[in-house]
């Protein structure tokens, strides 16, 4: 029979680990920004531009995450962030209390920040700094370029027509972004829902495809995605920090003959 002594190790050990044996719940241990210093900070800017759902709840919009470890960590009081002298909302991490049974997952600590699309087609692009602090530590990322609204620009012709069996040509905007392959593409035809896939050329921002011969004629929505690589400038406080911008935009089309 195992001892007194041993049983406390034992609990010791899966608390150190974030786990309660016998109760089998997940503790989520306090955390100040110095304890998540060993982490990596993973970021994605997502601008989508949509025809179908207009007012998507984080559409654009700037998420900051803490990359998993070794224990389930929640943010101690008194940590804020900013974006560009903006503040961000905090959401702490831990365990969700879901009010069911079932396996428990721990959420990672993460920012997130919604931008306004058009103020930031009308202001002049910036680079996104973004600043973590608490009494304890400061963690600082800065991303060139990145305050910045996305789009895809046709390069010739009417944006609002596309013929069968004829090629197009459409750039990534801002220029200074680095687009990563492969760009994707679709039609989506406007009565029925069908979706045909296009065949997407890249060529540095620039991407190409032929409208197929096969397309019936009509109305459709041309939506292309892409994501652009994150140039970090400046990465403190933290052990790494990776991410991308992805844009997605949807545009009104008639295919014609």
């Amino acid at each position: 029979m195992a001892s007194a002594s041993s049983l406390r190790f034992v609990v010791g050990a899966l608390a150190a680990w974030g786990l309660l044996a016998g109760c089998g719940r997940t503790v989520a241990q306090p955390a100040t920004l110095v304890d998540l210093k060993d982490r990596t900070l993973k970021f994605t800017l997502t601008d989508v531009d949509s025809l179908e759902r207009d007012s998507t709840v984080g559409a654009h919009r700037f998420t900051l995450v803490f990359s998993e470890g070794l224990t389930c960590a929640r943010l101690a009081d008194g940590v804020t962030a900013t974006l560009n002298g903006q503040p961000m909302k905090l959401e702490p991490g831990g365990v969700p209390d879901t009010g069911v049974g079932g396996r428990e997952v721990c959420e990672s600590p993460r920012a997130t920040f919604d931008f306004d699309p058009e103020r930031w087609d009308n202001e002049p692009t910036e680079d996104l700094r973004i600043i973590l602090q608490d009494d304890t530590h400061s963690m600082v990322l800065v991303l060139r370029d990145a305050k910045a609204k996305r789009r895809f620009l046709r390069e010739s012709g009417s944006p609002g027509t596309l013929r069968r069996n004829q090629a197009y040509s459409y750039a990534w905007l801002p220029e200074t972004d680095v687009l990563q392959g492969p760009t994707k593409a679709s039609l989506i035809h406007k009565n029925t829902g069908a979706l045909g896939v296009l065949d997407v050329q890249q060529e540095g921002n620039t991407s190409r495809f032929t409208v197929p011969p096969e397309t019936v004629e009509g109305q459709f929505i041309l939506r292309m995605s892409g994501t652009a690589v994150a140039q970090v400038l400046t990465c403190e406080g933290v052990a790494r920090c990776e991410g991308g911008l992805y844009h997605s935009g949807d545009v009104d089309v008639t295919v014609s003959p």
